[in-house]
């Protein structure tokens, strides 16, 4: 569980610096390398690399939602066939999940390759 929560926090702290001067595709990456750095198994691998993706972009998606009053993911969300601006949120958190555990998933499996 130890290593869960420490893998979390460091994709949700590097992927914040990393996504800031990097493409969105660096958090799988390094999310793959947090896994094997901190030489974790596969199952610990992907729920640490979830919880930190989904903090890290469902939790900066949320603060720029209030940050303008849900104005602009409202208009996205009409794009999308009415979707709400809320579930837009929750979505943009799942993706960043999926891409986080992906990669940690992807970093644990060479570490048991080797």
């Amino acid at each position: 569980m130890q290593k869960i929560i420490s893998a979390a926090l460091a994709i949700l702290v590097g992927g914040a610096v990393g996504q800031s001067l990097l493409a969105w595709w660096s958090l799988p990456v390094l999310a793959a390398l947090i896994a094997l750095i901190f030489r974790m198994r596969p199952r610990p691998a992907l729920i640490g690399g979830f919880l930190g993706g989904l903090l890290l972009w469902g939790g900066y998606a949320a603060i720029l939602n209030v940050q303008n009053d849900g104005i602009l993911s409202a208009r996205i969300g009409a794009l999308f066939g009415g979707v709400s601006g809320i579930l837009l949120v929750f979505i943009t958190g799942f993706f960043g999940a999926v891409f986080a555990a992906l990669g940690a998933w992807t970093g644990s499996l060479v570490r048991e390759k080797e």
